[in-house]
């Protein structure tokens, strides 16, 4: 944890320095305090004051002033289960929810969708809110409903979630395209053509260099840390890493637990492997939630911690430069964070560490922020 001087500069710094988190699931966490009955997530989410506090959230408009947030991309992820005509139904509901969300809490929230105006609503003392899209399934191999997103303001869609797509090979699944196949090439074009960010966050490592090589803007890694430090499939290896670079994109580093701890990837590796041997899908979010709740009673998962995060920030910042790095939470997706991350109020510890370890002021504004807002610039132009 940082010092008192490290926190207070922290503070100070994220005041002046907007932050910009790459992915937070709040609009899909919002559908969980359904009732059960079928109502809609609108009736749901009018049911939930944000501007009081949640503790059963890690995101609420009191938590996000605390910790200095400054711009968000909103993750309107859907899940893998829901394919085709389902899919595409189901993110543009996401997408609505966000822009409800944002005129609800306008006192709070200003919807953006281009850089400059990110910068105009964080200038007004309101959290910026982004769009990113989770998964290229929502499309339904539709370029058509591509550029419909996009149009809509969603500035970024992964090409995968947990699944591969008829297109492109996820990291948590058996590969069969060899990466992208010519189609997936084709998304990655039309993506740098109409402006929306490429995600390569939960994708195979073939799939990384495929769109790496076929990509003319910078990419990001909305939400993903490093795979030399801590050895998950969802993490990113060196040598994409150092590709990067030379593309002149944002590895945002995530907060997971599972992805940010040796300790707790080995665990997970341990939870896929039974559940493979049970015939149950780890890729599945529901199938784990139930499975691993049974499994962790004789099975303690080990605790993550801020250090864990630092080691991955110090690594990324090693092998591709400060210019390259960015932070992605990944917030009300995961059921808990590490400790002294737990929820959106906490950003400050992390930055408060990173000024104690000799970290300039300079280098956290471009983590903090910077880096992101200079790619999207490059996609807006």
């Amino acid at each position: 944890m940082p010092s008192s001087s490290g926190l207070e500069r922290a503070r100070a710094l994220l005041q002046r320095a907007p932050l910009v988190d790459g992915h937070n699931d709040l609009p899909w966490a919002l559908r969980e305090f359904g009732d059960g009955t079928g109502e809609d997530v609108y009736t749901t989410a009018a049911k939930i004051d944000l501007t009081e506090r949640h503790p059963s959230l890690h995101t609420d408009i009191v938590k996000m002033r605390e910790g200095g947030l400054g711009m968000q991309f909103w993750s309107v992820w859907i899940p893998g289960r829901l394919a085709g005509d389902g899919a595409v139904t189901a993110v543009l509901e996401q997408v609505e929810l966000v822009y409800e969300l944002a005129g609800r809490y306008s006192d709070h929230l200003g919807l953006a969708t281009t850089a400059a105006e990110a910068e105009k609503v964080f200038a007004s003392g309101r959290v910026a809110s982004l769009i990113g899209a989770e998964g290229g399934h929502s499309i339904n191999s539709s370029l058509g409903v591509l550029r419909a997103l996009r149009r809509l303001g969603v500035r970024y869609m992964t090409l995968t979630h947990n699944d591969n797509t008829p297109w492109a090979d996820s990291a948590t699944d058996q590969p069969e395209h060899g990466g992208l196949t010519e189609f997936g090439r084709d998304v990655v074009r039309e993506m740098n053509r109409i402006g929306m960010l490429v995600d390569l966050s939960h994708v195979a490592p073939s799939t990384m260099h495929a769109a790496l090589e076929t990509s003319v803007k910078p990419v990001i890694f909305s939400h993903s840390s490093c795979r030399r430090v801590a050895d998950h499939p969802r993490n990113i290896p060196d040598d994409v890493l150092i590709k990067l670079k030379a593309n002149g994109g944002v590895a945002m580093i995530t907060f997971v637990p599972d992805f940010v701890s040796p300790r707790v990837a080995e665990w997970d590796a341990a939870l896929r492997a039974a559940m493979t041997a049970a015939g149950a899908n780890h890729a599945d979010m529901g199938e784990r939630k139930a499975f691993g709740e049974k499994w962790v009673v004789e099975h303690p998962k080990p605790v993550a911690t801020l250090d864990d995060v630092v080691l991955h920030l110090e690594h990324a910042r090693e092998v591709v430069g400060v210019d390259h790095l960015g932070l992605g939470g990944d917030y009300d997706g995961v059921q808990a964070l590490p400790q002294g991350l737990e929820d959106v109020s906490t950003y400050p510890n992390l930055f408060g560490a990173l000024l104690d370890k000799g970290w300039s002021e300079d280098d956290c504004a471009k983590l903090a922020g910077a880096n992101v807002l200079r790619v999207l610039r490059d996609a807006d132009a």
